[in-house]
């Protein structure tokens, strides 16, 4: 059985915060895929196993995915300083109009006050921009995120699926206006999908030191295996609302590829006696730029599955790591 013990927590990149190596996300999930019960069963099976980050977004079921964790943590009883609830800012909530999307001073803060009514928090620890908004300009959101901040609303803050020119601009604004800079980006990071991490970013981990919480470890769930022979009925790709991600896939000129790269990939776990979905996991893991992996699975059985990727990572050697490379990075993007 996994314990809290057994976790790991890293520094989100140079700041002095630290996040489990594995944490926990809402999104296609809470308020939508999975109900109440579940939800709590969720997050308490990842909080038992010593996960202590929890993330969010305004878009999330519109909304419904905040409630939904607010309302556990409000019961949970867990002390405030144990665990960190993020959200994010920029999609908009449960109402459209010129002012209720994008990275405006308008949004952000107002987008702030209703995530945390939504999450009953007194504070954000992470506030991310989900996407840069161009039609605002940088110094309109960073003073907006530095205000913030200077209030205690919220902690630390940073962007989601940015470019490196796009989050060296935001340094630079900052560090010319004296502000609270971003500390960390939220992007798409697996087997299949890396070159943004490992290559585009790289300049930005060392100064002023960026910090990544990787979203889709498991490739929208292709790294599991599940879906080697079609898409199954009870699958979160069958599930409303998310038609686009299953014709994405279907769509994809790699797909038949990724498939028998997965059949390879799942032969190396069989060797070191691990699942797929564990290995993916593990192989994230490796990477010392990732501050944390985010989770998102629909059942408490699927969380104690993946946490037993923190075992695996050291199974991953030099030569293990060029087998799954020779294989996993022909078609990756």
């Amino acid at each position: 059985m996994f314990s809290s013990m057994s976790m790991q927590y890293r520094r989100v990149g140079t700041s002095g915060l630290k996040v489990s190596a594995l944490s926990y996300g809402a999104w296609v999930t809470f308020g939508k895929q999975v109900g109440d019960p579940v939800a709590a069963k969720l997050l308490h099976t990842a909080y038992d196993a010593g996960v202590n980050f929890f993330d969010n977004a305004e878009t999330y079921a519109d909304g419904q995915a905040e409630r939904v964790m607010g309302a556990i943590l409000k019961e949970s009883g867990w002390p405030r300083d144990t665990f960190l609830v993020s959200s994010k800012v920029f999609f908009g909530a449960e109402r459209d109009g010129p002012n209720q999307v994008g990275l405006s001073r308008k949004h952000v803060i107002e987008a702030c006050h209703a995530a945390l009514q939504r999450l009953q928090v007194e504070y954000l620890d992470l506030y991310y921009c989900h996407r840069p908004d161009p039609d605002t300009p940088i110094e309109e959101t960073a003073r907006a995120m530095h205000d913030l901040i200077t209030q205690g609303k919220v902690l630390y803050w940073g962007t989601s699926e940015w470019s490196a020119a796009e989050i060296k601009q935001a340094f630079e604004t900052c560090a010319k206006l004296n502000l609270h800079r971003p500390v960390v980006e939220q992007p798409q990071y697996n087997l299949f999908h890396r070159t943004r991490v490992e290559k585009e970013y790289a300049p930005l981990y060392a100064a002023p030191g960026l910090g990544t919480t990787v979203w889709s470890p498991l490739a929208s769930g292709l790294l599991t295996g599940k879906y080697n022979d079609g898409v199954p009925s009870t699958s979160r790709l069958n599930t409303p609302g998310m038609e686009w991600l299953r014709d994405r896939l279907a769509n994809d000129p790699t797909y038949p590829r990724k498939m028998a790269a997965i059949k390879q990939l799942a032969a190396i776990a069989s060797e070191l006696g691990t699942s797929l979905p564990r290995l993916a996991l593990a192989w994230c893991l490796k990477n010392p730029h990732v501050s944390s992996v985010i989770l998102g699975a629909s059942k408490p059985e699927q969380l104690k599955e993946n946490f037993g990727a923190l075992e695996v990572v050291d199974q991953l050697t030099p030569d293990v790591m060029k087998r799954i490379e020779a294989i996993s990075k022909p078609i990756a993007d």
